[in-house]
């Protein structure tokens, strides 16, 4: 696919599509952001996933951009394609009708302007089942994707073996020096997978709808370095793609071509679940 113009206004400088932070970002800050990411044939949206300061932005960002397609972590592709505009419309109908308390995700409030700033899109769903969980270790995740998948996008490719290293240390550390040695492969493969399903959606999306697709999806995804974005980009080598990171009191890891940055959430010690007298 060329570069889309689209008659959209370009950003004429390299240096605008650097990365970028910015705090505490207001209407004329959003406006940058908006500028920035706007003409790109994907954007991605990220966020820490209970911060709401994040999601208002999204929506903001969804409105200003007025995206053909929407992506979404959380949810199915049988979900999404279920949703209606006047349901996204409605918070209760939409959490409602995606089970969402169900769904292990943070509550549907936080989420509630997102899915309603989406109504205009079509809706797409990239969400891999926790149901799915055995068939993975058991295959592999270039497997259970599917070789010809797989191939498109690069799932079937080992990783170089400090990135492998690397993330493998970065999973450890998430889940509080608590897992296996024997485990952290599982994990880093299952991340991929989620990276691929994510970039296979958006695939799909644009090949559908022509374009522009917004993503939205956590910070971990949203990466240039290493999430989504490099999955896509070996489908699609043409396609322009441009993300979003939001960080949280200047914390962010990762490369992004656009940070935002919001305080951090009150919230309780991650690290209690991994210890046997929390």
């Amino acid at each position: 696919m060329r570069k889309r113009l689209n008659g959209l206004k370009m950003i004429a400088s390299a240096a605008a599509l650097a990365a970028l932070c910015v705090s505490g970002a207001g209407a004329d800050e959003l406006s940058g952001a908006a500028e920035t990411l706007r003409g790109a044939d994907v954007v991605i949206l990220g966020e820490v996933h209970d911060n709401p300061v994040h999601h208002q932005r999204q929506a903001q960002l969804l409105q200003a951009l007025n995206p053909r397609a929407v992506v979404w972590e959380m949810i199915t592709a049988e979900q999404a394609a279920g949703l209606a505009p006047d349901t996204l419309a409605n918070e209760g109908q939409t959490a409602k009708q995606l089970d969402w308390a169900a769904s292990g995700w943070p509550e549907f409030r936080l989420y509630a302007p997102v899915f309603a700033a989406a109504k205009g899109a079509r809706q797409y769903g990239a969400l891999v089942l926790r149901d799915d969980t055995p068939s993975v270790m058991a295959e592999g995740a270039a497997a259970y994707f599917g070789a010809e998948a797989s191939a498109r996008f690069g799932l079937d490719q080992p990783l170089p073996e400090a990135e492998q290293a690397a993330r493998e240390a970065d999973q450890q550390a998430n889940h509080c020096n608590a897992m296996p040695p024997e485990m952290l492969p599982v994990l880093v493969d299952f991340q991929r997978l989620r990276d691929a399903s994510l970039a296979a959606a958006a695939d799909k999306a644009l090949a559908e709808t022509g374009g522009p697709v917004a993503v939205i999806t956590g910070n971990g995804h949203a990466r240039t370095d290493r999430g989504l974005a490099v999955y896509l980009a070996k489908a699609r080598p043409d396609a322009e793609i441009r993300s979003l990171g939001q960080s949280e009191d200047g914390q962010i890891s990762g490369q992004f071509d656009l940070v935002l940055d919001a305080p951090s959430v009150e919230r309780p010690d991650p690290c209690l679940a991994f210890r046997k007298d929390g």
